[in-house]
């Protein structure tokens, strides 16, 4: 068990030290993820900035991901989403416009922060503090991989092994802490797991940004 997301994002940053990095760029997802994000970026000298991608909420089991979609729009549905009760292409296409608009709130409040970072020819660290079905994940390496970077490296502290196939099976390296098999919720893994706000979310890309431009 990490004792917070700075706990695993240090013993993620050691991890990650022995791999030779191009113009390291850190894309971390909000709103816990760029606390770890922050973090890797730190310890390896890299350049933080988000990626925008939003879950898509089961009907009344709104912690359960039935997809996921990303800041180009694409929707990313798992295999079991046709099959949880009330999931029907309507509710589909409202639960698309409410996260669509959401998305579209967060490059607004994180673009006032920091402008969007150049990915070409870059290895790239995709973060969060950890991943459960994955889906939000997989749409923002979808997204992510049309701006051409030179790798892709997946690194969280703690998923299941079966999301970490898939990213393999999307070209991803991936960089896991631990990999249970018995999962339950990204929480369970942590002493401190509190909820990050958007003004700390907001607060640590600038600094981060400070300190880059200071390096």
């Amino acid at each position: 068990m990490f004792k917070d997301r700075e706990d695993a994002a240090l013993q993620l940053a050691a991890r990650l030290k022995s791999r030779k990095l191009v113009d390291p760029l850190v894309l971390a997802i909000p709103r816990g993820g760029v606390v770890t994000g922050a973090v890797l970026a730190r310890e390896l000298g890299a350049e933080l900035d988000v990626v925008l991608s939003r879950k898509l909420r089961a009907p009344y089991q709104p912690e359960l991901a039935i997809g996921a979609i990303g800041e180009d729009g694409e929707v990313y549905l798992n295999d079991f989403a046709r099959e949880v009760p009330g999931v029907s292409d309507d509710y589909i296409r409202r639960e698309r416009e409410h996260q669509v608009a959401e998305i579209k709130r967060r490059r607004e409040l994180f673009r006032k922060a920091k402008p969007a970072a150049e990915v070409d020819g870059r290895s790239v660290i995709v973060t969060d503090d950890g991943i459960a079905t994955g889906s939000t994940m997989i749409a923002a390496l979808h997204v992510l991989k049309a701006k051409k970077p030179r790798e892709v490296i997946v690194a969280v502290p703690v998923a299941p092994p079966d999301t970490l196939d898939r990213f393999r099976r999307e070209g991803s390296n991936v960089e896991c802490l631990f990999a249970p098999e018995y999962f339950g919720a990204i929480g369970n893994f942590y002493q401190n797991f509190d909820q990050v706000e958007d003004n700390e979310a907001l607060r640590l890309l600038r600094e981060s940004r400070g300190a880059k431009q200071t390096t």
